[in-house]
């Protein structure tokens, strides 16, 4: 996915019983990003990160949501334990992880492995995508895409 790109459509079921859904955010500016795992250290921090910039974001007019492959209750759990406040979408089968490109092959210790990219989409008003951040390093990042929605309009 690049810039200028027609976000690819995404329908998936939230922790809040509700579904996250590009169709249903049309007309508003859409944050979604990947993250590899609920509840551990970097994921944590950046949804942390992000819900402290909701009234920000909603001032933006931007809707922030965060997708894993985790089960809708592992998000709930999640949410829970940290007072999160943003929305948390799962993808269990990767397909819009893998339509936006964030299933990457990754390496750890010498071993190579299929995983999720730490990676940002700012979607535009129009469903094209605005902005792209790929292999995201979470101090400060939540303030760029805050900044990135801003200069949006």
């Amino acid at each position: 996915m690049d810039i200028g790109d027609t976000a690819p459509a995404f329908d998936l079921p939230t922790d809040t019983g509700t579904n996250a859904s590009l169709a249903k955010l049309a007309g508003k500016k859409v944050v979604l990003y990947f993250y590899p795992k609920d509840d551990t250290p970097g994921c944590t921090t950046e949804a942390i990160a992000f819900t402290g910039l909701k009234a920000d974001f909603a001032a933006a007019d931007t809707v922030v949501i965060g997708v894993s492959k985790d089960s809708v209750a592992a998000h709930a759990k999640f949410r829970k334990k940290h007072d999160l406040d943003v929305e948390l979408a799962a993808d269990p089968d990767g397909s819009v992880v893998e339509a936006y490109g964030a299933w990457v092959e990754k390496s750890m210790y010498g071993k190579k492995y299929m995983g999720i990219d730490r990676a940002t989409f700012l979607i535009g008003r129009d469903g094209k995508i605005a902005a792209v951040w790929r292999k995201v390093k979470v101090p400060g990042h939540a303030a760029a895409v805050l900044k990135a929605a801003q200069d949006l309009g």
